[in-house]
């Protein structure tokens, strides 16, 4: 065998991941799809003041990968919420939870990374906490869903 034949089967060549990270979008493609994926993240966050899990679900793309310090959970289907979530918080005497900032700070026709900052409040409204994580949004199959919470 020659020598340069057992390189490459020793070495294959990388694949051509320049489309991969790259995503031409115009302008105004990128607007239209900050405002829906926005939308998206209202529907979430009212699901979620509802204590409505099936309506969550419905805001998310499978499999939902999220991020919690280094550690990564995936869901590969709906209905993966613990089902204590809503008591858990009401304990801590949370009310409801409100976005201050949804920021956009990628975004191409089918993907938008925001970066959101949300408080947790008590049925007078008083914040409980803020929370600040990045989000990633995606169209799929004509949805929009979101595909990966980094907390």
């Amino acid at each position: 065998m020659q020598a340069d034949t057992l390189s490459r089967r020793l070495h294959p060549p990388m694949p051509d991941f320049t489309a991969f990270v790259t995503s031409p979008a115009t302008t105004a493609a990128s607007s239209d799809a900050i405002a829906a994926a926005a939308q998206c993240l209202d529907r979430f966050t009212a699901a979620f003041n509802d204590r409505d899990f099936a309506g969550m679900d419905a805001q998310l793309h499978f499999p939902h990968v999220m991020l919690s310090g280094a550690e990564c959970l995936v869901w590969d289907g709906p209905g993966r919420h613990p089902p204590d979530l809503f008591a858990t918080l009401e304990r801590t005497g949370w009310a409801s939870t409100r976005y201050e900032e949804k920021v956009p700070v990628l975004a191409t026709a089918g993907k938008v990374h925001f970066a959101v900052t949300y408080t947790r409040r008590d049925d007078a409204g008083r914040v409980l906490g803020e929370h600040r994580n990045l989000w990633v949004v995606t169209l799929v199959a004509g949805k929009w869903g979101i595909a990966l919470r980094s907390y």
